[in-house]
């Protein structure tokens, strides 16, 4: 789920063992979103108001929700909760990785600009590492197998291979709201998180 600070600004995603933590400690609430897009209305509660939420969510939508059940109660798993005395951001650096390349591009390849599934991807060198190229974020790009064995040595003006888009690094919120954090972007967390996270 995602956490926010005291001021509503994204920190990272949470486990739901974390979040439930924190709203026991008293040092969260939840924040439910109703409705979607520009008519999205949020409502915030303590521990034992969602408690009362949950009573009512299970009778009205069961299916809306994910649960955590315990001998006593079923409690419905937020999607959203805010720190209560939290009001810094921590500084966020996107670990440079294969996965995080593919979605920065959007696992397409940057040369043919079609979609691909991760098994059917590499990473390429822009400037290639024979030549100097080195691993960062403005040298890699997504590429399909085909189109980096095409490519080969070369650099994209070389080949006659322009880039999709000039390869940057991406900002953390973007991958906060991308497949990074498990789950398609239709499932209704990602509704929630909409709010506070643009590119979700």
């Amino acid at each position: 789920m995602l956490l926010l600070n005291r001021h509503y600004a994204p920190l990272r995603v949470i486990t739901a063992r974390r979040a439930f933590t924190l709203l026991c400690k008293e040092l969260a609430e939840v924040v439910h979103v109703e409705g979607e897009s520009a008519e999205a209305t949020f409502s915030n509660y303590d521990f034992t108001q969602w408690l009362e939420v949950s009573a009512l969510q299970q009778q009205v939508e069961p299916a809306a929700h994910d649960w955590v059940r315990t001998v006593r109660l079923s409690i419905a798993v937020p999607r959203v909760i805010r720190l209560l005395g939290y009001d810094r951001l921590p500084r966020v650096r996107v670990r440079l990785s294969r996965r995080t390349i593919f979605e920065r591009d959007g696992h397409q390849c940057q040369y043919c600009r079609r979609h691909f599934r991760s098994g059917d991807l590499s990473v390429d060198h822009v400037l290639p590492r024979a030549r100097g190229g080195g691993d960062s974020w403005e040298n890699l790009v997504t590429a399909c197998i085909r189109c980096n064995a095409a490519k080969g040595d070369r650099t994209p003006a070389e080949a006659g291979m322009p880039l999709a888009r000039v390869p940057k690094r991406p900002a953390p919120e973007s991958v906060m709201a991308s497949g990074r954090i498990g789950g398609s972007r239709a499932e209704p967390r990602f509704a929630a998180w909409r709010l506070f996270l643009p590119n979700a």
